[in-house]
């Protein structure tokens, strides 16, 4: 009977542990203090002339907020479930919203990209500004001034009972 229990008890703590591992990273909070790190991090990490460079700030599955350094045009997008919030922490640019995506292309079963925007309406982003792009809705950020801008951007999937 001991046996046994010790033998539970072992594959309780494999389990447990298997569990742990495969379960996705939390991290509820993240300090101001952090943000210049994580700007420097993308810096360093960025390769040739990338257009963009994703750090993860915050993480509780489904949602995640993540620093997107933008030193150039990166490809136009669109999420098929995910409303995007962007809040500009550094730098200046312009956003394109709505249209149609240029060169249409898949890259996974709910977001699609392009090389640009037709039709979308430009406007101009500078430090602090807050947007929110609607789910099934082309956007682009280009950066302005020959500088990067840096976004802090959270998706947030919508239920599917959601009203439209």
């Amino acid at each position: 009977m001991r046996k046994l229990l010790l033998l539970t008890a072992a594959m309780a703590a494999l389990a447990t542990s298997a569990i742990a591992a495969d379960a996705p990273s939390m991290k509820t909070f993240g300090a101001a203090s952090e943000i210049p790190g994580l700007i420097a991090k993308a810096k360093a990490e960025r390769k040739g002339d990338q257009p963009l460079v994703i750090e993860p700030i915050l993480s509780l599955a489904p949602y995640h907020a993540d620093l997107e350094y933008r030193p150039g045009t990166s490809p136009a997008s669109l999420h098929e479930q995910d409303a995007e919030m962007m809040l500009v922490l550094e730098g200046s640019g312009t956003a394109v919203i709505g249209g149609k995506l240029v060169g249409e292309t898949r890259t996974n079963s709910s977001n699609l990209r392009g090389t640009s925007i037709e039709g979308g309406e430009s406007k101009p982003l500078v430090k602090g500004d807050v947007l929110i792009v609607p789910e099934k809705t082309a956007h682009q950020i280009i950066p302005g001034g020959g500088a990067p801008i840096v976004l802090m951007t959270l998706h947030v999937p919508r239920p599917t009972d959601w009203p439209k």
